[in-house]
């Protein structure tokens, strides 16, 4: 991960994600749902079985297996795995870097593996089970990155610090959101503060690896550090100028399909999910009664 292919396809997948919840918040709010995304219904009641996989949960395992492979064996004929040289007397660990980034993706990896688990195995699914993943893999982020940071330049010490700041900041509302589900001040925020990680993420491929100028950023420059702080103050505003948009293009296309279900005299239903609202809350007390269990 120490290099611009490291730290690019990290930064992409956050975004990527980022943008997903920015559109799923988008049209909850507008919709006015209580859900963020509907429990799903008791497994013996849902359809076929392929409808079950969730993506999402897929997604991250594939992702972060990726990563701990490229970690390990990348480039072709590097072998990784070892954590402590036993050829040398001392016996001194190795490879602390690439064991930090197999850490991190492994935590992910658990995370989507919850998510399959939960949606897939279990009778009902476990959505604070969930929540709890996301936000030990985003703590376990934070905490692997401030142990980073060490023996590191004072350019690298200060974007890895202005990282762990929105990483640490998700994880708090990934950690409120088991205790308090179903807040959209939660959803907004969770989603803003991801935005802002994954958007600084490849504004710290531009500062580290290639720099816009031409020219490498000079640690002993003290002018080229207080820069560092006001990038990281314009992506706060990039990440809520990014949800405003989304929500912008998401309230254009609800109302244009509110307005055609309204002229082809079908009453738009907030949330399609097949459920009434007594059905869903139903759902979700057993959802809850199950989590209380975890």
């Amino acid at each position: 991960m120490g290099t611009l292919a490291g730290h690019l396809l990290p930064g992409i997948c956050f975004l990527f994600f980022a943008l997903y919840y920015s559109v799923l918040v988008s049209l909850a709010l507008l919709r006015g749902q209580r859900f963020l995304q509907p429990p799903l219904p008791p497994k013996e009641k849902r359809g076929h079985r392929w409808k079950q996989v969730p993506v999402l949960g897929v997604g991250k395992v594939v992702i972060t297996l990726t990563g701990i492979l490229a970690e390990f064996f990348y480039p072709p004929g590097v072998n990784r795995m070892k954590m402590v040289n036993w050829e040398d007397p001392r016996r001194p660990f190795v490879f602390s870097n690439n064991w930090h980034h197999i850490t991190m993706y492994g935590f992910f990896m658990l995370s989507g593996v919850v998510d399959i688990v939960s949606q897939s195995c279990r009778a009902r699914q476990s959505i604070k089970l969930e929540r709890a993943a996301e936000a030990l893999a985003f703590c376990i982020l934070a905490l692997l990155m401030m142990a980073h940071i060490e023996n590191k330049s004072i350019l690298e010490i200060r974007v890895h610090i202005l990282f762990i700041v929105p990483t640490f900041l998700v994880s708090l509302v990934l950690t409120i959101e088991v205790w308090v589900p179903d807040q959209p001040q939660l959803w907004v925020l969770k989603t803003w503060f991801g935005l802002v990680l994954s958007t600084w993420m490849l504004q710290l491929c531009l500062v580290m690896y290639i720099p816009p100028s031409g020219q490498s950023w000079r640690s002993e420059n003290h002018e080229d550090l207080a820069f560092l702080v006001i990038f990281f103050c314009w992506h706060l505003g990039l990440g809520a100028a990014i949800m405003a948009t989304v929500y912008g293009i998401c309230s254009l296309w609800h109302h244009h399909c509110s307005s055609w279900t309204e002229a082809s005299g079908a009453k738009y239903q907030p949330c399609p999910t097949g459920y009434s609202s007594d059905e869903l809350e139903k759902l979700r007390a057993g959802a809850e009664q199950q989590d209380g269990g975890v």
